[in-house]
């Protein structure tokens, strides 16, 4: 009997050491997607200043995942994925002009899609868009569409492509 209870202690321990440490990733994860959606919506927005403050967040935003928690494959897909968006995020940070912004957000933007496919984490509905002039995709929060590569010139082109539900 006392055999069985102390696996049963043990097992609660490692169940909830489990559940803290994913919990404590999605938070990271969730808040690299809301400095995510404001690079985003600075760019719908027409605002290069605004958007290239917001990128040097986005970017502390992936150096502070714990990551290490993350299964082998995820963690693996996860450091590819940091990688690309730090780099394009320095891009975007230091570009001269809306629409060199607007490029390296096109790869960040492929980078987080495959993140959150690939890592269930949002703690709300996320949105996948698609802009059919520009041939690129992105999140958002809201189901009406924002597009953050032609900005006001085609503010609402695009689609809603796919809905992914909260975690």
């Amino acid at each position: 009997m006392k055999k069985i209870m102390i696996m049963v202690a043990i097992l609660a321990i490692a169940t909830t050491k489990l559940t803290f440490a994913q919990s404590k990733t999605d938070a990271a994860f969730n808040q690299l997607l809301t400095a995510y959606y404001d690079v985003k919506n600075a760019l719908a927005a027409d605002k290069l200043a605004q958007a290239a403050e917001n990128v040097k967040v986005l970017s502390a935003k992936v150096d502070a995942v714990p990551h290490k928690e993350l299964p082998g494959a995820q963690h693996t897909l996860w450091m590819e994925q940091a990688k690309v968006i730090k780099a394009k995020a320095a891009e975007l940070a230091i570009a001269k002009d809306i629409k060199a912004q607007r490029k390296s957000f096109e790869t960040i933007s492929s980078a987080m899609i495959k993140t959150i496919r690939n890592i269930k984490f949002n703690n709300a509905t996320v949105y996948l868009q698609h802009c059919p002039m520009a041939k690129a995709s992105w999140l958002n929060e809201k189901e009406a569409v924002e597009n953050p590569y032609y900005g006001s010139m085609m503010f609402a082109c695009g689609d809603v492509t796919e809905t992914i539900k909260a975690k």
